[in-house]
């Protein structure tokens, strides 16, 4: 009597007879659901749009007289999103939040569970959040704009959308933005806890930015133009205040390098690391 060995071929690719892959779209609406339903997101947006249009409206307010006399000493145009300095920090956390907050929950397990691809939910998860933090960042400076051009135009120093850099400024807070919230994200999946992640994009944003200028010579002054909230935010800037900084369109292909290779870093991570 002669045994017969049934031989299984197993695929590598894990295809399941009779069930269907999640695919890309899927991935896409689940991660937009998940973004919407979590109470921390939605305040944190609407905190970007009150920081933002609030305190760009109120800051053209204060200043309008001084502006229109020479005392400011500084462009109108230096002026109409000038909220945006306060935006970073919930464009920051927006983005921090949306995977660290899964790792702390351990939602992430089920998430991987039901999009095996890692890829795949990276690239969903960006998506979301890039769309998301764009529009916020275009309406935030146009009601920043609105709001702070009327206190302008009483003092006779206006500004137009066809003035020189005034409405690349509109499309470059979203842009900004959406590029802050990808490289908070990157340092989410780098770090996996929500207040270091956070900490640690603010400090490179917002306080070694600043600090850096006062580095000597010309390389310190270098070093201070290529820090990633330096180089980006120009962009997002009519007139900007800093004369030194790169170029608005310079200094944001800087800004998307250096998010780019923190945001492949974190994908590196997540793929070799277990949930």
């Amino acid at each position: 009597m002669t045994a017969t060995i049934d031989t299984v071929h197993l695929d590598p690719r894990r295809n399941v007879p009779g069930v269907r892959r999640v695919g890309f779209r899927e991935a896409l609406a689940a991660e937009w659901v998940k973004f919407w339903t979590v109470r921390s997101t939605r305040w944190s947006l609407a905190m970007l749009f009150l920081l933002g249009a609030g305190l760009t409206t109120l800051v053209c307010w204060a200043a309008a007289a001084a502006i229109a006399s020479g005392e400011a000493g500084e462009s109108p145009g230096s002026f109409i999103t000038w909220g945006l300095i306060f935006s970073q920090l919930t464009a920051l956390a927006v983005g921090t939040l949306v995977i660290t907050g899964e790792y702390g929950t351990g939602m992430i397990r089920a998430t991987l569970a039901a999009v095996p691809r890692r890829g795949t939910v990276l690239a969903a998860k960006a998506l979301v959040l890039t769309g998301v933090l764009f529009v916020a960042g275009v309406v935030t400076a146009v009601l920043g704009y609105l709001g702070g051009n009327w206190f302008l135009d009483r003092e006779g120093v206006g500004v137009a959308l066809t003035d020189d850099g005034v409405l690349r400024s509109l499309l470059g807070s979203g842009l900004y933005l959406a590029g802050l919230g990808l490289f908070a994200l990157g340092l989410g999946l780098l770090i996996r806890h929500t207040a270091a992640a956070l900490t640690i994009g603010m400090a490179l944003v917002l306080v070694i930015g600043n600090l850096a200028y006062v580095l000597p010579g010309e390389w310190g002054e270098w070093v201070a133009k290529l820090l990633p909230g330096n180089a980006g935010s120009q962009v997002a800037t009519a007139v900007s205040f800093n004369p030194v900084a790169l170029g608005p369109w310079t200094g944001f292909a800087v800004f998307a390098a250096e998010t780019a290779v923190v945001l492949l870093a974190g994908y590196v991570v997540l793929r070799r690391r277990d949930a």
